[in-house]
């Protein structure tokens, strides 16, 4: 199975760019995508062989997720049941027999860490929705989780020690979720790769220069890593400031 994961960043802008092209040509199994930025009835996605889940903010051209798949989900939910995180249309998770499959955006703790104890609380009550999940069946989550682990998961690690997405606390919290039994994929494949990243700012050339964070995802439960078969990151897609990230598994 293919499965790729794609922060479009309104998805209205990519689909005039090269989003169709991309999806179209990598065929893939299961496709999530974060930050749609729209609302039901604003886009017309043709997508014939695939089922289409989508989940709105609440405020109009702001965050948003879909899935889109060939395989019918048996259950799907929006949100992780927490009236304070269900606002912003971050979270979708499908269920399969042998699988939950989740797709997530992940609050960003803006400038100067202004949103940090939303996010913590947020980092908590997500994690502990999935190991509830994990009680039934495993559990494979992918998406923008606006956090660079390592110091290698960024170019400028000691200019970013306390910004957005780098910032002690949110590493820790992604350090917890590995603790709690989940494998980064990207890293398991390729534990020393430097320089490969899924994000760069629109400013100061940073894509030009590779100045960048992988801060993108496909995380699965301990008990799936024999499954695993590789993880990219598709660096030469354009189309937005993230590019695509994918997992190959065999389920």
């Amino acid at each position: 199975m293919r499965l790729i994961s794609w922060n479009v960043n309104g998805l209205r802008a990519c689909v005039q760019k090269n989003f169709m092209e991309f999806f179209g040509g990598i065929d893939a199994d299961v496709f999530c995508v974060q930050e749609t930025k729209l609302q039901e009835g604003q886009i017309d996605m043709d997508l014939p062989g695939y089922f289409q889940y989508w989940n709105y903010a609440v405020k109009k051209g702001y965050s948003g997720t879909a899935i889109f798949t060939k395989r019918e989900a048996i259950s799907m939910k929006y949100g992780i049941g927490i009236e304070e995180h269900d606002q912003e249309g971050r979270v979708i998770t499908l269920e399969y027999p042998e699988y939950y499959m989740i797709t997530v955006y992940t609050p960003n703790s803006q400038n100067e860490l202004a949103r940090l104890p939303y996010r913590m609380k947020w980092e908590e009550d997500f994690l502990a929705y999935m190991k509830k999940l994990e009680e039934t069946k495993p559990v494979i989550f992918c998406g923008d989780l606006n956090v660079a682990h390592t110091e290698i998961d960024l170019k400028n690690p000691k200019t970013n020690r306390k910004n957005a997405g780098f910032s002690d606390e949110e590493r820790a919290k992604f350090s917890n979720i590995l603790e709690n039994g989940f494998i980064d994929t990207y890293r398991y494949f390729y534990p020393d790769t430097e320089g490969v990243y899924s994000w760069w700012s629109y400013r100061f050339k940073a894509r030009e220069k590779n100045a960048g964070w992988r801060i993108d995802y496909f995380c699965v439960s301990e008990v799936l890593k024999d499954k695993l078969k590789d993880a990219k990151i598709h660096t030469e897609v354009l189309g937005s400031d993230h590019c695509p990230v994918e997992l190959e598994i065999e389920l």
